[in-house]
């Protein structure tokens, strides 16, 4: 009888209704989830009105943060071989892969009823993260190689990455895009700071945690949240800042290159309407590298 009970009660505390569990998401900086240093979040929500979350609103202090650990692990990052690098983003593609489930869902959920293809771009997405990988030891070959002299020199060109790379993260294409963007700076042994998509940043913070479970060092991909505009500007401006993808810039592109052209950066202009499930070829992997040349004298 006792048991009977017993297993009544559990059984209508299984039926009982559960609170919703909001979570607020925090940054990514330096393998870390710090929150924001202002402590501010911002609702997070579907075309239809659905709160979906609250995502960190990083603050300038919290872009600083990030950009000194992206310059602190550019060291390390850059002198690892090729093959090491491609290692680790082929594992970046694995974690994501165990995930796909989560990652449809909330690409599902930021379109809303507008959904394209939340499947096919998560799919698209963990192929991208191949494709850089296996280009890690084969871009040198490319872009680079020995030059023709006519002497008693040999001349030889190497690219090499260029160092902190800012980036806008597209705004309607949360996940393909940003990985589109990320993955050919640190595959090319950049470091980056992403600030992720204003309206749809939940698949930015779920690859945040992929990245933390994928052998990837911390400061090597920061990721912040929050209002574009209030940061982008920062970053730009921002001294220890090298290069700047502008991919999510939108009508603050020709501002923004203004403002990084006072510091030298190499600026990356948004393309007018990008295709992020074509071919992506090998352009932004050249986009935030330096070539060094090298001449030697040969002979007697």
């Amino acid at each position: 009888m006792a048991d009977t009970r017993q297993k009544r009660r559990g059984s209508e505390e299984d039926s009982a209704p559960r609170l919703a569990v909001r979570k607020t998401y925090k940054l990514y900086v330096g393998g870390s989830f710090p929150r924001s240093e202002s402590g501010r979040s911002y609702p997070v929500a579907s075309p239809e009105g659905e709160h979906l979350g609250n995502a960190s609103l990083a603050s300038r202090k919290d872009a600083r943060d990030a950009v000194s650990a992206a310059r602190a692990a550019f060291g390390g990052w850059s002198a690892r071989s090729a093959h090491n690098r491609g290692q680790i983003l082929y594992r970046v593609a694995e974690m994501l892969e165990s995930r796909r489930k989560q990652f449809v869902a909330e690409l599902e959920a930021a379109d809303g009823e507008n959904r394209a293809d939340p499947r096919r771009a998560v799919e698209a997405a963990i192929d991208r993260w191949v494709y850089y990988a296996g280009w890690t030891d084969k871009f040198a070959h490319v872009l680079g190689g020995a030059n023709q002299v006519s002497g008693s020199y040999a001349s030889r060109s190497t690219p090499e990455p260029t160092g902190v790379v800012a980036v806008l993260a597209p705004q309607d294409s949360p996940l393909l895009g940003l990985v589109s963007v990320l993955a050919p700076v640190v595959a090319t042994g950049n470091t980056a700071v992403v600030v992720a998509s204003e309206t749809a940043p939940l698949p930015a913070v779920t690859l945040g945690e992929v990245l933390a479970n994928s052998d990837l060092p911390g400061g090597v991909a920061n990721i912040l949240t929050g209002r574009t505009a209030d940061l982008a500007g920062h970053l730009a401006a921002h001294a220890d800042v090298n290069a700047l993808d502008l991919a999510g810039a939108g009508d603050a592109a020709a501002e923004l290159e203004a403002t990084a052209a006072g510091t030298l950066k190499r600026v990356l202009r948004p393309e007018r309407e990008p295709e992020w499930f074509a071919d992506p070829g090998i352009a932004r992997l050249a986009s935030f590298l330096e070539t060094k040349t090298v001449w030697h004298p040969i002979g007697t």
